[in-house]
This record gives C-alpha cells, sequence and structure tokens, in this order.
C-alpha cells in the first residue's frame, strides 16, 4: 500500500473513530440523563455522567474498560497517574484502590463513560480456545491505549441494547465476548493472559481481593488471606503491595471506610452506625482514618458532597 493510500486509510479510521465516540455519547446521554454512575439492565455495563469536574474521589475499580465518549479524567494509584479521554480508553485488570478526579465537564459538553466489568468465566473460555501461554513477566494492571473504533462500535451495540431490552439476555454475552476478543488481539493481550492464568501472580493476588472484598467486615489474618490466593503471606505481601501499592490490611481499610462513606451518602446514618457497620469498634478511629482518606471528617465529608453531587462520581 503506497503512502496516498495509508494516509486515505488513516483518515477513514479517524472519521469512523469520530463517528463513533459520537454515537456513544448520544447514548450514554440517553440512558444516563443525571450526573452519577448508574447501572443498567445490561449485566456488568454501567453509565457514568458528570455535569462538572469533580474533586478527586477515592473509590474501588472493578477490572474492567472504560471508554469515554466526551470529556477527560485522571485516575492515580499512588504515584501513578492515567489521564484518559475519547482518544484513548482505560483499561484496569484487577481490582484496585484508585482516585478518579473528572477533569473537563459541562452542562453543555457533560463528562460521559461507559465502563464494562470483565466476565472471568467468558475470558478463561476464549484463553482456551486461543491455547496461548500466559507471559511469566508482570505486566501494567492500569493502563490507557489509543481508541480503537472497532471496539467503540462493539461498546456502541452494547449500550444499544438498552433499546431493546428483550434481546439483551442472547446478544449481551456474544457482544462482550466480542470486546474480550478484540482487547486480547490488541496491545493489552498478555494483561488478558496473566488475569486468567490460575498460577500467575496477577490472579492470585485477584483472589486475594476477593477474599478482602467478600469479608471487608472481619478481622482478616494475612494468613487467611494467603491461603485463599494459593501463596505464602510473605509472597503474598510482596506482590500485592507491587500491584495495588498497598499492604492486604490497608486495601481492607480503605474498603471498610469507602463502604461507610456508601451507607451514610445513602442512608443518613451518622459516623458512628456507619463505622460500626463496617467493622471499627472505635469512633475516634474510625473518624481519623476516614478524613486522612476522604480529607474531612465524615460529617463535613457528606455534606460536601450531597451539596455537590457530581464530586461523588468516582468513575
Amino acid at each position: 500500500m503506497n503512502s496516498k493510500c495509508l494516509a486515505t486509510f488513516s483518515r477513514h479510521e479517524d472519521l469512523c473513530g469520530m463517528e463513533k465516540i459520537n454515537e456513544l455519547a448520544e447514548l450514554i446521554t440517553r440512558f444516563a440523563p443525571k450526573s452519577g454512575m448508574a447501572g443498567t439492565a445490561v449485566p456488568r455495563l454501567s453509565l457514568i455522567r458528570a455535569n462538572q469536574p469533580s474533586a478527586p474521589v477515592p473509590a474501588v475499580y472493578e477490572a474492567s474498560l472504560c471508554i469515554i465518549a466526551q470529556g477527560s479524567k485522571r485516575v492515580s494509584l499512588a504515584d501513578q497517574s492515567v489521564v484518559y479521554d475519547a482518544s484513548s480508553y482505560l483499561l484496569v485488570s484487577v481490582d484496585l484502590p484508585l482516585v478518579g478526579h473528572v477533569l473537563e465537564a459541562s452542562p453543555a459538553a457533560p463528562y460521559l463513560c461507559c465502563k464494562i466489568d470483565f466476565d472471568s468465566t467468558a475470558l478463561a473460555e476464549l484463553l482456551v480456545k486461543e491455547g496461548r501461554a500466559s507471559p511469566s513477566r508482570d505486566l501494567p494492571v492500569l493502563a490507557a491505549y489509543p481508541s480503537d473504533p472497532d471496539l467503540i462500535d462493539a461498546a456502541c451495540r452494547l449500550v444499544r441494547l438498552l433499546n431493546r431490552p428483550e434481546s439483551i439476555t442472547v446478544l449481551a454475552p456474544l457482544i462482550e465476548r466480542e470486546i474480550l476478543y478484540r482487547l486480547l488481539t490488541g496491545p493489552h493481550g498478555d494483561t488478558l493472559r496473566q488475569m486468567a492464568s490460575v498460577d500467575s501472580h496477577l490472579n492470585q493476588v485477584s483472589r486475594a481481593i476477593a477474599t478482602i472484598r467478600n469479608h471487608f467486615q472481619a478481622q482478616l489474618r494475612i494468613e487467611e488471606i494467603a491461603a485463599a490466593s494459593g501463596m505464602s503471606a510473605s509472597s503474598l505481601h510482596a506482590h500485592f503491595k507491587a500491584i495495588t501499592r498497598m499492604t492486604p490490611l490497608e486495601y481492607q481499610k480503605q474498603l471498610r471506610l469507602q463502604e461507610a462513606r456508601r451507607i451514610m451518602l445513602a442512608g443518613g446514618a451518622n459516623a458512628g452506625t456507619a463505622g460500626f457497620a463496617v467493622g471499627y469498634d472505635s469512633p475516634s478511629q474510625f473518624s481519623r482514618e476516614y478524613r486522612r482518606l476522604f480529607g474531612a471528617p465524615p460529617r463535613k465529608d457528606i455534606d460536601r458532597l450531597q451539596a455537590t453531587p457530581s464530586s461523588a462520581a468516582a468513575y
């Protein structure tokens, strides 16, 4: 293919990508008319809208694909930050405690994003058919990649199923598998292979995270978490911190505080009740650790969030 043909092909790809992004933005606008994150009738699909930039908000991001159709966002993991917008998409390959910060949004041009959580069973089935070995080296668990028109097209078709709820049961799994296939054949395929490889450190840490998330109110011992992950306590500690930038017990603490925040925001519970519900025995310890994570005491933080709902948009 000569240079003129390559340039023409590239412009065509760019136009297709812009058309698909615009379509995705229209779909999200239709099905997410209010600020915030909303689940949908399509399993594992969430739509996010913010009408103004947000304050940095800590949240646990599930292993997922996030595609922005309008606006931009910064996500941070300890000292690592990734900024992405409609020209790129975010891939999170393990449940991570991130800080999200909507950078560009306004009532006229809101931040619009669709989030697709990974179906681990479907991913494993695709990998069995593919028959390729997982790489032995550790790979990035948080990264942004250049936009892919085919991937955006599949996301549009997934969101569009909300117009035809009777088709969701049959068609949504097919589109999800297509999305996983396109990710597997893209620049991040090895990362997805590590996610599903039983003996990879990423998969073992994922099992540890699942144990913590399922029992975050309990007093967990590191030996229990290590046994669930299939690693020794020392190995778990090292690899868990390398991937999440925190220890297993620090991860549990963040889950507790985020759940307490959700309880207070949604149900009007006071700090003492919320702290006790997530496993804290000491109200003063709960308030101290809450302030350290969210930057304000519980009551002040909740009042701020209720006054500016878009600041609670973590995704």
